[in-house]
């Protein structure tokens, strides 16, 4: 019997080769991993020796051959092919072990786009395909943790047809990683993006739905790419809750916090600390913010931790740049908290617009994720806004986009004070904001993520005390809104540009 030994991966290949040897296999190799068996005093047969070629071009040619492919290929269950196999001196293969030039590590680090070309794979995956392909007679083998099992299940065909099946995804996932760096990120006519599985989820949404999260070695890092210090495992909702919290933090200046609950912020403050931020934050609807996730733009320390922990607080997720060990221990040891919270340390997500997948059912929405391409605002009431009221609305406009549509935000330069989202009618998400605010919206100012179809929503604002406010504008109303917000007036500022978030 012959194995075909060719990894990059070299985890487990020694331990392997000695189980097949012990179980009277041929071993034949290539390169690297031919000396490395060699050196643990083993027999192995080069490729070239089977060939009767050497390896060319830089190593681009040394697998890719009938003696190589034919023993993968050869259905020695058919004469006919026994036959051919013979007459061309060709034996046949039962088990190959391949994994793949380190494209992933390559094209993820410092690299030329020369480093990438030369990293793409290409007798690996042709091995790969016509070993799964030839299961019936074959054991393929892509993964270093499948090879002790092999060594006694290499003849069983479920085992087989399970590998290949397992050695297919492998190609697959590489193919993807290739077609996606040489194409960037364009709206192809297929779309291939491979996914690595990070851990299977206890449930889904609700606890009768099954769920696993998966990570694309190739996207900009986010809230999959956290560290988890602490607590027990984070669950579908957690996922995504805090992958919100992280997205609109991430827009806030350093220093502050922000609170999400059911996928839109309760809260959000600039302070003079992290824990300032997070009291101001919470100030603004601590019913919500219980059981919630809060994100901050910095380092938490053992004093932020304090304030996070205090007596009729919980959270069930904290997310940080990075925290102390002393907060740390707070968290660990504060009664009622335990392993309930759960601590991770994230990467700030880039500026840089991404593509963000949506499933819907039957495919998938592909669309570049939202990030403010800030323009030029365009004043366009009688009484521009004041410097304080200027502060306000950019930071109310950086909190709108990260709220469910339609939706409204009132808050001043540094926190949030209430919000209105996810209503049918806007005028409605308004009157949620202000209940909320209460009689803080004195003097506020208001975001709103798309325009306003009509002057009521300004009516509403006004009377409770609103006086500027940001929309993108574009409503065949524009022309009354801008009358309203004068004749009460309010500063209005126009960006141009709509934030919905369904």
């Amino acid at each position: 019997m012959r194995a075909i030994l060719s990894v990059t991966d070299k985890t487990g290949i020694l331990e392997f080769a000695q189980g097949l040897a012990e179980r009277n296999f041929e071993l034949v190799s290539t390169g690297g991993t031919a000396k490395a068996i060699r050196e643990a005093g083993l027999y192995v047969m080069d490729v070239a020796e089977v060939t009767g070629f050497p390896e060319m071009l830089d190593g681009r040619v040394k697998t890719l051959h009938p003696k190589v492919h034919g023993g993968l290929l050869g259905d020695v269950r058919h004469e006919s092919h026994r036959t051919a196999m013979a007459h061309a001196d060709i034996l046949p293969v039962h088990i190959l072990a391949v994994n793949l030039y380190a494209f992933e590590q390559t094209v993820t680090s410092p690299h030329t786009f020369e480093d990438a070309v030369e990293s793409i794979d290409i007798g690996g995956p042709a091995m790969i395909r016509a070993a799964a392909k030839n299961h019936a007679n074959v054991c393929v083998l892509v993964d270093p943790s499948d090879y002790q099992t092999a060594l006694e299940n290499h003849a069983d065909p479920a085992f087989r047809r399970e590998m290949a099946a397992k050695a297919f995804r492998h190609t697959a996932f590489y193919d993807s990683m290739v077609s996606r760096y040489l194409s960037g990120e364009t709206y192809g006519e297929t779309l291939t993006i491979g996914y690595r599985k990070i851990q299977t989820l206890r449930y889904g949404e609700n606890p009768h739905q099954t769920a696993a999260v998966y990570a694309d070695p190739m996207a900009q890092p986010g809230i999959v790419q956290a560290k988890q210090l602490w607590g027990k495992e984070l669950s579908y909702n957690n996922l995504l809750d805090a992958d919100a919290a992280w997205e609109l933090v991430a827009d806030l200046p350093v220093g502050a916090c922000a609170i999400i609950k059911h996928g839109n912020p309760c809260g959000a403050a600039v302070g003079g600390d992290l824990g300032e931020s997070y009291a101001i934050a919470r100030a603004s609807d601590p019913i919500s913010a219980f059981g919630g996730i809060a994100a901050f733009h910095g380092e938490v320390d053992e004093s932020t931790a304090n304030v996070v922990t205090e007596k009729g607080n919980f959270l069930e997720v904290v997310i940080a740049t990075k925290f102390t060990e002393p907060a740390i221990e707070v968290f660990k040891n504060r009664a009622g908290w335990g392993q309930d919270v759960r601590l991770l340390e994230a990467p700030l997500p880039p500026e840089a617009a991404s593509l963000s997948l949506r499933s819907i059912r039957g495919g998938v929405l592909v669309t570049q994720t939202d990030e403010d391409p800030a323009p030029e605002w365009r004043i366009v009431t009688e009484r521009s806004p004041s410097d304080h009221e200027m502060a306000a609305l950019r930071f109310q406009w950086s909190v709108a986009q990260h709220v469910k549509s339609n939706a409204i935000v009132v808050g001043t330069k540094d926190r949030l004070l209430g919000v209105g989202a996810g209503q049918m009618n806007r005028v409605q998400s308004v009157r949620l904001a202000l209940e909320q605010a209460g009689d803080q919206a004195k003097g506020a100012a208001l975001a709103s993520d798309a325009f306003f179809p009509f002057p009521d929503s300004i009516e509403v604002a006004a009377k409770a005390g609103v006086t500027a406010v940001v929309q993108p504008g574009g409503s065949k109303k524009d022309v009354d809104v801008i009358a309203a917000a004068n004749r009460l007036g309010l500063a209005m500022v126009l960006t141009g540009v709509r934030h919905f978030r369904h």
